[in-house]
């Protein structure tokens, strides 16, 4: 079949392909299956709500990858994949749901008909697609060979950028912006949230100007005042009101990219020690992207971002920030490095992270974040163009 909408051309994903094996070689892994849909479709392009269902791709140490899964799922493949036909791979629909077969039974016959029934198979253990039954089937059918550990192995070959992937995010946060613009401009007191989000999810879906918007990986986060306490709540049916901050957590998204962005708006005057918890976080902010530079390490851009939180008595616990890039739900993280105290990862040119310092107190919360991307030499850049305060509504 050849090329249909991958997004990218093959020397890009050839550039993939050569770092992932090489990932392997060092691991001792023959074989790697992998089932995360973000590492599919880095590998291969797939790109399809099928991730309800057991699917991955098989990458041996030479050749071309295979995408397996459901059968009536390989339309999708055909037209969404970098290989030929020949490497898309279908298992018969009474796999599904059974409780008498597996589909890791399908997928061993395919190994051991290909020749890599053996030797050591690298799969996804620590991952949201992968179950402990599943784990427990393909051992059982594969005796000879030996299923180790290679979680995280293809999203570390993720962590730098290509120039590509960069020109995709810089899309995706056109969209950002706009839906961060237009969630502050229509918050006001009365507004019911669910009307709210509504009109953002709409304008996520138009884009922007020819670049079109893809589902993002986590729904809009809306929580106002007391809820605003807890960092992962969405929305309700209630009315916005006066003397309340809502935190917008958004993310523009084309095909399949993301640069995440908050912002939080306060109807009416805000309290003084948010309206001082805001002032130390952009001081923070500003300290740790000219900390997010080449040769510096993750915990480096924690550090600059703490040192003004502590001296108003704000101590964070939790890390500020992650990678992003492609990703699928129920994240948009690449569940890699992370921005905290201990973690060594050595910035390089191309890596790009959701600096993400939320404050969450007793009674509200306010965010304030950036997706960035480690520059060749000074400080980080940042993808979206919105300033960087407590919007506040009087």
């Amino acid at each position: 079949m050849g090329p249909h909408a991958a997004p990218f051309d093959r020397p890009e994903y050839d550039r993939r392909l050569a770092a992932t094996r090489a990932a392997m070689a060092r691991a001792g892994i023959d074989l790697l299956f992998v089932t995360d849909p973000s590492n599919q479709n880095w590998l291969t392009g797939y790109d399809g709500w099928s991730f309800y269902v057991h699917q991955g791709v098989i990458l041996p140490l030479v050749g071309a990858p295979v995408w397996w899964g459901r059968r009536q799922d390989t339309a999708g493949a055909q037209r969404t994949v970098w290989m030929e036909e020949g490497q898309i791979l279908g298992y018969d629909d009474h796999y599904v749901q059974s409780t008498t077969r597996h589909p890791m039974q399908d997928l061993a016959a395919r190994l051991i008909g290909m020749g890599q029934g053996r030797g050591r198979i690298g799969v996804e253990m620590d991952n949201y697609y992968y179950s402990a039954k599943a784990h427990a089937v393909l051992e059982t059918a594969l005796p000879q060979a030996a299923l180790v550990d290679a979680t995280a192995l293809v999203n570390w070959c993720r962590l730098v950028k290509s120039k590509p992937e960069i020109a995709m995010m810089r899309r995706a946060a056109r969209i950002s912006e706009t839906i961060a613009r237009l969630a502050i401009d229509l918050a006001e007191p009365g507004l019911r949230k669910n009307e709210l989000v509504g009109e953002v999810m709409r304008a996520a879906v138009r884009g922007v100007g020819e670049d079109w918007g893809d589902y993002a990986a986590l729904v809009p986060l809306m929580p106002s005042g007391a809820d605003a306490s807890a960092p992962h709540l969405t929305w309700n049916g209630e009315e916005m009101k006066r003397g309340e901050a809502t935190f917008f957590e958004l993310s523009g998204c084309v095909r399949r990219y993301h640069a995440p962005l908050c912002r939080t708006v306060h109807l009416g005057e805000p309290p003084k020690e948010m309206a001082r918890a805001s002032e130390a976080l952009c001081e923070g902010l500003e300290a740790g992207l000219a900390a997010a530079r080449p040769g510096n390490t993750a915990q480096d851009i924690a550090a600059a971002l703490h040192a003004p939180l502590k001296r108003i008595g704000i101590h964070r616990p939790n890390r500020c920030g992650y990678p992003v890039g492609l990703s699928y739900p129920p994240d948009w993280g690449e569940r890699t490095a992370s921005l905290r105290k201990g973690d060594l990862t050595v910035l390089e040119p191309g890596m790009t992270f959701h600096f993400m310092p939320g404050i969450w107190m007793d009674d509200w919360g306010l965010e304030t974040t950036e997706t960035i991307l480690i520059r060749e030499d000074g400080p980080a850049e940042t993808l979206c163009d919105l300033d960087r305060k407590l919007f506040v509504k009087p």
